[in-house]
């Protein structure tokens, strides 16, 4: 089992930067991809971002050049560093690993911390 448990979020106003972090516990596996994904109200939830475990990273188009992830193997701890928000921003984000045993495929979240961009 994996235990995710993000944290970082807060009230941001527009243009402004957060950092969300991520601590996973449990049997974190070295080829685990981490990554974080948001929902905002009335909508599904989407993938924000991506880092293999050699550190190769995924952005949707809406976030890349302003978000940046990044991942510490020996804290296992995955980060979001997040610039120029906008209120579009607005979600609950949600930490993710995701893990493949020969042709099987594992999702552990955490509990998903609020981001609120507004002035």
């Amino acid at each position: 089992q994996v235990q995710l448990v993000e944290s970082g979020g807060g009230l941001v106003q527009p243009g402004g930067s957060l950092r969300l972090s991520c601590a996973a516990s449990g049997s974190i596996l070295s080829l685990d991809a981490m990554g974080w994904y948001r929902q905002a109200p009335g909508k599904q939830r989407e993938l924000v971002a991506t880092i293999s475990s050699g550190g190769r990273s995924t952005y949707t188009d809406s976030v890349r050049g302003r978000f940046t992830i990044s991942r510490d193997n020996a804290k296992n701890t995955v980060y979001l560093q997040m610039n120029s928000l906008k209120s579009e921003d607005t979600a609950v984000y949600y930490c993710n690993v995701h893990r493949v045993v020969g042709i099987a495929h594992y999702d552990y979240w955490g509990q998903g911390t609020q981001v609120t961009v507004s002035s």
